[in-house]
């Protein structure tokens, strides 16, 4: 079991965004997030690449990485960070083989059988849940942080846990886990507290 070099990643999806989406972007970036997936399932290509160089240009100013959710394309048209993959999007070699070796691919995983798929494969990290149901992604149901433990013992890739994660439940997650949020901060009305508790940054 590898522990996660991030301890908070934001998706950012404008839709979900109280406020203004760069204006939350600078402020969760501020407050401690150390990883940004631009999760925008509805944008055409060009208009994921127009959005995805306003987000890009803040993380370079904060040395955060920027990860294209789902698009190799717009990753490499971009020069983004990295890209983070479902299990019915672009395989994650012919990923790495595009977009060299030093960029980040995610996979997300949902179960223990496509974590274990997913070891020796090119992926940097594993996305894994959801842990807690999520309205976001359409989730009644949450596989447990017992299901997570899991498959922290079986994973020599860093996992995220996803899925439904807010202030009240972070503490549930393993220490070894990253954290990956879209709502709970999009949404928030104070950034650095919700920050705070859900990235556990108090814990360390």
């Amino acid at each position: 079991m590898q522990p996660s070099p991030f301890r908070l990643c934001l998706l950012l999806t404008q839709e979900l965004c109280r406020a203004d989406p760069l204006q939350t972007l600078r402020e969760a970036l501020a407050a401690g997030v150390d990883l940004v997936q631009v999760r925008e399932k509805d944008m055409s290509p060009t208009e994921l690449y127009h959005w995805g160089q306003k987000v890009l240009a803040i993380g370079r100013q904060q040395n955060v990485p920027i990860l294209i959710n789902d698009s190799v394309e717009v990753a490499l048209a971009l020069d983004a960070d990295g890209v983070h993959l479902g299990q019915d999007d672009f395989p994650v070699d012919e990923a790495r083989r595009l977009l060299g070796p030093d960029k980040l691919i995610g996979l997300s995983t949902h179960n223990l059988e496509q974590v274990e798929a997913a070891q020796g494969s090119a992926a940097d990290y594993l996305g894994f849940g959801p842990v807690f149901p999520s309205p976001t992604k359409g989730y009644s149901q949450g596989l447990g942080p017992n299901a997570l433990v899991a498959a922290l013992c079986v994973s020599q890739l860093p996992l995220l846990a996803i899925g439904g994660i807010h202030g009240e439940n972070a503490w549930k997650i393993p220490h070894s886990a990253g954290v990956a949020v879209s709502s709970a901060l999009c949404s928030t009305k104070e950034m650095a507290k919700d920050c705070l508790t859900i990235g556990r940054f108090n814990l360390y």
